[in-house]
């Protein structure tokens, strides 16, 4: 009897480990369908969690063996990334490891699936086969799990401003609004709801800048309403890349209908429009559809051309390398070609040597003390705008938008597109912004037809000079508002 037994035991391992590797491949398919790009939400992290330890204690009740605590999520792995194969963001595409902007994509699509799900699959699984006497771990994975979820779903909030004084009737709050059938979220602040509208529009494409504009622009938020906006798959936002393709007819009309209900929700007849990067081409292109809805627009690191700019910036890398006899970025530049580039990874890599041709400079003592006090993080991950898995969603949304959008902005230029504005235009311009950016601005603006333009040069400021320059904005704003009463 001992020795049957014994000799039949070879022969009910395998079958035990095909019953786990099914049940973790069978959740990962699952999970693949419903959560392509991974857990995008709290409650798709939940489902995770979830579903996760019923296909453990499904897994462990069937094999009956403690290799299904490691068996079925190395399973749940790899058939999960089967599946997304062909996804065509790059959070969610294979490694590419020749760049670390790659290295730090695929990172970001996984960092929340394979950690939540292989933990769950593994904890369910240990429930069902470990022993009495080795329950302990299995405990400490059920509470860890239980923590996690608690906090995904621990609230965002815009935090009131330090000044007591002005705390009452100090409008501080995160909005979701659909536009054009997608919820997109925007913070609203200033010292009180009756304020001037300025509807801020940050750059990128994809880049959240929720806690930074709460920071940066604190000052203008003493004499007007700040809405600052996450825009269609960008940080809150980043849920809408799933529905609707992004394209630039989108987000024109996206920004043209905020502006509308911002206006109807506060009770004014207009708003002033602020573009940064490519925010200042959406806020002219849409400023251009529908002029009635703006008193102004203001653009900081104004965009016009954007393929015409990285052929410049191509060309100015090129020179200051081969100036510096730095070979290795030469041969790097010479790999990637010319823009327009394959790659997102390769937009990414050329933007990490913007300092070599900006110059040496010191933005203002305010804008980096506030900076400093914030202590916002890289992409200001660390803002109390952003949930858990909506930190994670800030740095994805960045790359998965760009590659998406930014290839779709190569036939744009304001010179022939938006040549004539039916509204006020004001263009900040930082001293030591890239004069790939500055000449086709130039020429934009002197060729422009305007009710009123005005070029303000600004110095201490390269191509984020309305945040570096907030106080000066401020400045400018008031002034606007003194002429139109």
């Amino acid at each position: 009897m001992t020795t049957s037994s014994t000799t039949d035991q070879p022969r009910r391992v395998p079958k035990r480990v095909l019953i786990a590797i099914l049940c973790g491949a069978t959740f990962a398919a699952l999970m693949a369908w419903f959560q392509p790009r991974g857990p995008v939400t709290a409650v798709d992290g939940l489902v995770l969690i979830v579903g996760g330890l019923a296909c453990g204690l499904l897994a462990g009740a069937a094999a009956r063996s403690r290799w299904t605590i490691l068996i079925a999520p190395i399973a749940f792995v790899i058939v999960f990334e089967l599946f997304r194969l062909g996804s065509p963001l790059p959070t969610g595409g294979p490694l590419n490891s020749g760049s670390s902007f790659g290295v730090l994509a695929f990172v970001l699509g996984r960092i929340v699936a394979w950690p939540l799900g292989c933990l769950a699959i593994l904890t369910g699984s240990a429930w069902r086969v470990a022993g009495p006497g080795r329950r302990t771990g299995v405990v400490v994975g059920s509470v860890v799990l239980a923590l996690i979820a608690v906090f995904l779903f621990v609230p965002a909030s815009s935090p009131k401003g330090a000044d007591p004084s002005q705390s009452d009737g100090q409008v501080a709050e995160l909005i979701p609004v659909e536009l054009n059938g997608c919820e997109q979220w925007l913070e609203v602040r200033g010292a009180r709801d009756d304020l001037p509208i300025l509807l801020y529009l940050s750059g990128g494409p994809g880049q959240s800048d929720l806690a930074y504009s709460r920071v940066l622009f604190e000052p203008v938020t003493n004499d007007f309403l700040v809405v600052g906006w996450d825009q269609r798959g960008t940080g809150k936002s980043y849920p809408c890349l799933g529905g609707q393709a992004l394209s630039l007819e989108r987000s024109v009309r996206d920004t043209i209908e905020l502006a509308r209900w911002l206006a109807e929700r506060y009770g004014q007849q207009k708003v002033y429009l602020l573009g940064e990067s490519w925010g200042s081409l959406l806020g002219v292109l849409a400023a251009h559809q529908e002029p009635e809805l703006f008193h102004a627009f203001i653009g900081s690191g104004q965009m016009v051309a954007p393929l015409e700019t990285d052929e410049a910036i191509y060309r100015d890398l090129v020179g200051a390398a081969m100036s510096d006899g730095d070979g290795k970025l030469v041969a790097r530049l010479a790999t990637m070609g010319r823009p327009p580039y394959r790659s997102v990874f390769d937009y990414a890599t050329v933007m990490s040597y913007y300092p070599l041709l900006e110059g040496d400079y010191t933005p203002p003592a305010n804008y980096l003390l506030r900076g400093q006090q914030a202590n916002l993080g890289p992409y200001g991950v660390f803002g109390r705008e952003y949930s858990l898995i909506e930190k994670v969603n800030v740095m994805r949304g960045l790359l998965d938008v760009f590659s998406q959008l930014y290839p779709q902005l190569q036939d744009v230029d304001l010179r022939r597109d938006a040549a004539t504005l039916e509204v006020r235009v004001i263009v900040l311009a930082g001293e030591h912004e890239l004069t790939a950016r500055t000449e086709p601005a130039r020429e934009w603006f002197e060729s422009l037809a305007a009710p009123a333009k005005q070029w303000i040069d600004l110095p201490d400021a390269g191509h984020s000079v309305a945040f570096e320059q907030a106080d000066e904005l401020h400045r400018l704003l008031l002034e606007l508002e003194e002429g139109r009463g």
